[in-house]
């Protein structure tokens, strides 16, 4: 999960704000502190050249610089702060080779669900994407708020229950990265996490083709069972059966999951069987 070692266009740009950021921040740190170690180095008691003014109250330079490197520094990282916020907008469309892959995303007690509407698939705490395509996530909670973050893709983001919110990211290198709940959810929060596998796009289309084809279902029935608390949740694959579920989660025409309800605490409400 090293923030340091971005795999996409998102993740390097925040790599560079936070870098720079640094940078800006240590301009003023550093002479601070240079300037407290030369202050108390000239003025030793035992250097008899150090000048002592027991009556000096004021030095209209001492005040210019005291307040204009603080005001630079705050103009500068305001600057970054600005112009990255606008270019790294989550819902902003990204750039790439190929038509972006929709992704809808529901967090869960505690888990992960990614649903695949157009390629009719779904999948729990695997996440399987294809190297360069952009991806459009829309995500949203079917309990408490929670928070989705791939952190070599950059920018965490918050999913809410009854709200859509939206990302947009892109990975560029093939291999398996961490995602994980950037937002304590509950009991089983430290468990959710999730792998992210970044493939070549003719090994994510046989990937896709072969999970259309699974033998369990997801729809309302299933998904319902799925929604009850539970803990380390294995990965687990499915076709798609209702392409309307999400919007269904969503407008809440499906209740929210038990953890919604008061009294829940690492199993289902009573007169809710555990699905652990």
């Amino acid at each position: 999960m090293n923030i340091l070692d971005p795999q996409g266009p998102i993740g390097a740009a925040e790599k560079t704000i936070l870098i720079d950021s640094l940078a800006i921040m240590l301009a003023i740190v550093l002479p601070t502190i240079a300037a407290i170690f030369a202050v108390s180095f000239w003025f030793r008691a035992s250097n008899t050249r150090a000048r002592y003014w027991p009556h000096w109250t004021y030095s209209g330079r001492i005040e210019l610089v005291v307040w204009a490197i603080p005001t630079l520094t705050v103009i500068l990282l305001g600057g970054v702060a600005w112009i990255g916020a606008h270019q790294l907008d989550p819902a902003k469309a990204i750039d790439g080779a190929a038509k972006p892959l929709t992704i809808q995303v529901v967090s869960l007690d505690w888990k992960w669900l990614f649903i695949y509407p157009d390629q009719n698939v779904a999948s729990i705490n695997t996440l399987t994407v294809p190297a360069g395509r952009p991806l459009q996530f829309e995500l949203t909670s079917a309990s408490v708020l929670n928070a989705f973050f791939i952190p070599q893709f950059g920018s965490m983001i918050y999913t809410m229950n009854g709200m859509t919110t939206r990302l947009n990211l892109r990975a560029d290198t093939p291999g398996t990265f961490q995602g994980l709940s950037a937002h304590f959810s509950g009991d089983g929060f430290s468990d959710m996490h999730f792998d992210v596998r970044v493939v070549p796009a003719e090994q994510f289309s046989k990937w896709a083709q072969d999970a259309s084809g699974a033998t369990q279902a997801l729809d309302e029935d299933s998904y319902r069972q799925i929604a009850r608390p539970s803990i380390n949740n294995p990965p687990l694959t499915f076709r798609l059966a209702d392409p309307n579920l999400f919007r269904s989660i969503v407008t809440q025409k499906l209740p929210p999951a038990p953890g919604m309800q008061a009294g829940v605490k690492g199993t289902s409400p009573p007169g809710i069987a555990d699905a652990r």
